[in-house]
């Protein structure tokens, strides 16, 4: 790597699905920016947490797996060449609006002229439920936090505990593949869209998904490393034992801003409140978008972050080139550069 400082118009913090379309509306205002990532491959969560995972509220997508969301949109952004710099962490940020200097861990030097943080959940893991022998079970695969392939899970007895979202989803996702399906939760209450609770009843009453409610996990009971079952327990303290070959817990991420919390800025419990206008946080010239963002009223939805994207590279522009009016025009007359779409 040269030792000369990287120099752009806008360093985007992020590679995820965010962080991505930020760069084509960058890229389609003639703005030159870099995508930077901690992780090796862009696609962010929905690359390294759920690539076969649906997603079912992308517009034009009735539903989309994770993966193939991420080839889309760089599909999207391939005619504009952008440069990334992966397997590289922001460690700091300094200058101002204008002439922004930023540093990683591998020693890159980065100018701009502004920052996008696009980082998702920050530095994310999974919150790992407190069962003694946890890590053996872990080690072996019997104990996963994320499906990457969900042909390893045909035939198997599965036990998935949690009440939200990620939950729910996996349980209908793997329903049709597991011999055997466990839904555990603390409560009869879940949380999560309308339409996959009706999805859960059909398949509850069709036997495809066993509930076992009220219940929590209890303990893990196998040798070396081989989960032969699960045993969980309601409030009263009385115990059963589900046979299984794997346990997925979806208790939420544990997630960590890292060194953009040192930076300046304001932060809310590892968000950055933003302007909802533009996006810009409370450092004139550094935008968030995305799950990192916050303002009232707020969706932590993919979509939302992609109109983020879009505003807060619009309000970047007058940074970039302040003597010059902004004449937006539609990209169905536009287009992208002419050869390589």
């Amino acid at each position: 790597m040269t030792d000369m400082p990287i120099e752009t118009d806008v360093a985007i913090i992020g590679a995820g699905p965010t962080g991505l379309f930020a760069a084509f509306q960058c890229a389609m205002l003639r703005l030159r920016c870099v995508l930077i990532d901690v992780l090796p491959e862009i696609g962010g969560q929905c690359v390294a947490l759920y690539p076969e995972k649906p997603i079912y509220d992308i517009p034009a997508c009735p539903a989309v797996e994770g993966a193939q969301l991420i080839a889309n949109l760089e599909q999207q952004i391939a005619p504009f060449d952008i440069p990334r710099l992966l397997k590289h962490r922001i460690e700091s940020l300094s200058g101002h609006r204008g002439a922004f200097t930023l540093g990683t861990d591998k020693g890159a030097t980065l100018n701009a002229k502004a920052v996008i943080i696009a980082a998702g959940a920050g530095a994310f893991g999974p919150n790992r439920p407190p069962l003694d022998g946890l890590e053996a079970f872990e080690e072996s695969g019997a104990v996963q936090y994320y499906v990457r392939r969900k042909a390893d899970f045909e035939n198997k007895r599965i036990v998935i505990a949690g009440g939200g979202d990620s939950a729910l989803d996996w349980a209908l996702s793997l329903k049709d593949k597991a011999a055997k399906l466990y839904l555990v939760h603390r409560r009869d209450r879940f949380r999560g869209a309308p339409e996959s609770l009706r999805l859960l009843d059909e398949a509850v009453a069709a036997g495809q998904i066993e509930k076992v409610v009220p219940y929590q996990l209890h303990a893990l009971h196998g040798a070396n490393g081989a989960l032969e079952s699960v045993e969980v327990a309601d409030l009263d303290g009385t115990t059963r034992h589900l046979e299984a070959d794997t346990l997925l817990p979806f208790f939420g991420l544990a997630t960590d801003l890292g060194p953009i919390a040192r930076w300046g800025m304001d932060t809310v419990r590892s968000t950055i409140p933003v302007t909802p206008s533009s996006c810009e946080t409370s450092m004139p010239g550094v935008f968030a978008i995305g799950d990192v963002a916050t303002y009232p009223g707020k969706l932590k939805l993919i979509l939302q972050g992609f109109s983020e994207g879009a505003m807060a590279a619009h309000s970047i522009y007058p940074i970039v080139n302040p003597d010059q009016a902004l004449h937006f025009e539609y990209s169905t007359s536009k287009g992208v550069p002419v050869g390589q779409n």
